[in-house]
């Protein structure tokens, strides 16, 4: 995965995001990497929200500073019904809001109903905070934030 160069525009980041198509119809902004994620939050540019559980984000691990709404609530294959409203609460609809799930999937759910709810500009992390399952079954070694050697804190 390209890295974002330390000095790039946060224009070029976004330009890049909003052109990548996920391989599938957006209905949302688009797809950032998990380091131009860092770099337009590092600008000031987007706000990291983690949509997962606060049990995954304790347990697993989270990017310090990001912003905690959960999707679905632990033990729920249903959306948290207060997902808009809780987000809502934290950021503004004309934030640029970057999310980020365990692999990049309930981060795309997400996404597309913010966006449907007026979230003017809303980025999914490519592979999210753990990355898709390898061929044993784990996370962690193909993609995501933790695999690209990310901050994130355990705990």
């Amino acid at each position: 995965m390209p890295k974002s160069p330390p000095g790039e525009d946060p224009t070029q980041i976004l330009y890049r995001a909003f052109s990548r198509s996920g391989g599938k119809p957006r209905t949302y902004a688009g797809y950032v990497t998990p380091q131009e994620a860092q770099r337009l939050a590092e600008m000031g540019v987007a706000k990291i929200v983690d949509l997962r559980t606060a049990f995954e984000r304790e347990y697993v691990g989270h990017v310090p500073g990001t912003l905690h709404v959960e999707w679905l609530p632990l033990g729920s294959s249903e959306p948290n019904p207060g997902f808009i409203d809780a987000l809502r609460g934290v950021a503004d609809q004309k934030d640029t809001l970057v999310f980020l799930c365990r692999s990049g999937k309930r981060s795309d759910a997400a996404a597309t109903a913010a966006a449907a709810a007026g979230f003017g500009c809303v980025l999914n992390v490519i592979g999210g905070f753990e990355g898709d399952l390898d061929e044993h079954g784990q996370r962690g070694r193909l993609s995501g934030w933790r695999k690209d050697g990310l901050p994130w804190k355990q705990g």
